[in-house]
């Protein structure tokens, strides 16, 4: 494996978030949510808390509105969307959270919140600190739903 210095910055900030990604599974499948996939935790980690339309979910998953319609008929399955009519289009159907999915969001922001405390231990307050400035403004020129 090459020297840090020789890893990319998108490598670099790669690494610890597949860290936090494998450790929140983990606590959700001890849980008992070991029925949810990363690739359907992408998508249910974008519906908005008055539902979203899933053209959406699919462009800001960046994946293909099949690719989406299939993880949301997982997602319904197994109780974590429901689909509900748009108020404001009647022809549109919304994704909704169901009860399921906000239980394990609870326990996967438990979980991402010890990680950020032991991130922060590591690191020291100030340079937490200034990780998650550099991060946000980053966030200005990568993120277009920001």
């Amino acid at each position: 494996m090459p020297a840090e210095s020789e890893l990319s910055t998108g490598l670099l900030l790669f690494i610890p978030y597949r860290a936090l990604e494998t450790r929140v599974f983990e606590v959700l499948a001890e849980a008992g949510f070991d029925d949810l996939s990363p690739a359907q935790a992408r998508v249910l980690q974008r519906v908005g808390p008055d539902g979203t339309r899933l053209t959406e979910l699919a462009a800001q998953a960046q994946i293909t509105k099949q690719t989406a319609g299939f993880l949301v008929d997982q997602l319904e399955k197994a109780g974590y969307v429901r689909r509900e009519p748009d108020p404001t289009d009647r022809r549109a159907r919304l994704v909704c959270l169901a009860d399921r999915a906000r239980s394990a969001k609870e326990i996967a922001d438990g979980e991402v919140s010890e990680v950020e405390k032991q991130w922060e231990r590591h690191l020291g307050v100030r340079r937490m600190k200034q990780l998650r400035e550099a991060l946000t403004a980053l966030r200005e020129i990568t993120d277009p739903w920001a």
